[in-house]
């Protein structure tokens, strides 16, 4: 089942830049930092940046956290969904999906085990 809004994800030109920018404005570094994604614990949610795609108004990507992407994204298949991107093993055991609901929206699933929200600054 969906456990609730986990990721937005920024597409950024300058991932170096933008990392220390949003690190300034955010008080805190990124809790996951490689040269494909920047995650940051923010609130009780995640941050993300990617250096790829352009930024803009509709760039972002809301990822719901899940148990295991592979169900929810089969059980959301049935109900209507198209699959958008397939699951990817994005690193350290985060598994991503997105797809398209019936009304062209993209959704993204993120099984994050790295990710704690009870972690809240």
């Amino acid at each position: 089942m969906l456990k609730g809004l986990r990721t937005v994800q920024y597409p950024v030109a300058d991932l170096d830049r933008a990392k220390g920018w949003f690190t300034e404005v955010l008080g805190t570094g990124p809790y996951f930092d490689q040269p494909f994604y920047v995650g940051f614990s923010v609130g009780g949610f995640e941050l993300g940046l990617v250096p790829d795609g352009t930024p803009g108004t509709a760039g972002s990507i809301v990822y719901w956290g899940v148990d295991d992407v592979e169900a929810e994204l089969a059980r959301i298949v049935k109900l209507g969904a198209s699959v958008h991107e397939a699951v990817q093993d994005v690193g350290e055991g985060i598994r991503v999906a997105t797809l398209l609901d019936p009304f062209g929206n993209v959704l993204g699933l993120i099984e994050n085990p790295l990710f704690d929200p009870a972690a809240v600054r």
